[in-house]
């Protein structure tokens, strides 16, 4: 029987915090900082770094579970997973926590999470892996300028961590309408607490754009790396992508776990007829 389980009361709000920069990263000690005198906190993140790891679910992790301390919190529960983002939360649902958590969080991520490439993200896949297991659900990810995603950058984190608080908060107060599994926040890095914030859409742009590091032949070590690129002109102004670059305001933007086209099925089955 885990603290969690022996001393909870039925009243208490249950707040299950992940991320996918690792288990020791200072966005989520930032986060628990705001998200412990909402309920009950309880930190399960991966063991390392699993940036970039979307949903995924890999056959080759070691699912160990090691109880550790975050930074200068010693009061928080918190367990070091030998997995992914989506993992951590499946072995926090299944065999961590005493029931299924009021809310789940996941971040705070060093970098933003928009545009068409939002299922790469490990900081949204967790958020995913909760909202398909009927979980509300909420990933935060704070701007930064650096192209290094997988190393700890000296961040203040306090702007991006109150923001994830009053998300937070009022999420565990009412529920998400119809057909929004999650909330994924991204926040300006220059964002202060009075920043607005605004509901935008996912951009269908790419916003990180794949480019190849190799030395040599196939042979050799080869590296898929990124950089920020983005076009005005064909940007959508209500997107995520359009309020964090350009306008500098907090985006919004509500997901859901239905990733059906909305195209009019008429005309979809009109363009295979006689097939």
């Amino acid at each position: 029987m885990n603290e969690v389980l022996e001393t909870m009361t039925e009243q208490e709000k249950l707040i299950l915090l992940t991320n996918d920069d690792g288990i020791q990263s200072p966005g989520i000690a930032a986060a628990a900082r705001s998200l412990r005198e909402l309920g009950r906190l309880v930190v399960a993140a991966p063991r390392e770094q699993q940036t970039s790891a979307g949903r995924s679910l890999p056959v080759t992790t070691d699912g160990k579970i090691e109880r550790v301390t975050l930074d200068s919190l010693e009061d928080v529960e918190a367990y070091a997973v030998g997995g992914t983002p989506a993992q951590a939360v499946l072995h926090a649902l299944l065999e961590i926590l005493p029931r299924r958590p009021d809310l789940v969080v996941s971040g705070i991520n060093y970098g933003e999470n928009v545009g068409s490439g939002v299922t790469i993200s490990g900081t949204v896949g967790a958020a995913m892996e909760a909202a398909a297991l009927g979980v509300p659900a909420l990933a935060v990810s704070l701007q930064i300028f650096s192209e290094d995603w997988y190393a700890y950058h000296d961040l203040d984190f306090s702007v991006a961590a109150d923001f994830t608080a009053r998300f937070a908060r009022a999420m565990l107060s009412r529920s998400l309408p119809a057909d929004v599994d999650l909330l994924k926040v991204d926040i300006p890095a220059d964002a202060t607490p009075q920043t607005p914030w605004r509901v935008t859409r996912q951009s269908r742009q790419r916003y990180y754009m794949p480019y190849l590091i190799r030395e040599g032949g196939w042979q050799e070590r080869g590296f898929v790396s990124a950089r920020v690129q983005v076009d005005e002109t064909s940007l959508e102004p209500d997107s995520d992508i359009y309020a964090l670059v350009f306008d500098r305001v907090i985006s919004v933007t509500p997901i859901s776990i239905d990733l059906t086209s909305r195209t009019d099925f008429t005309t979809l089955e009109m363009l295979f007829e006689g097939t």
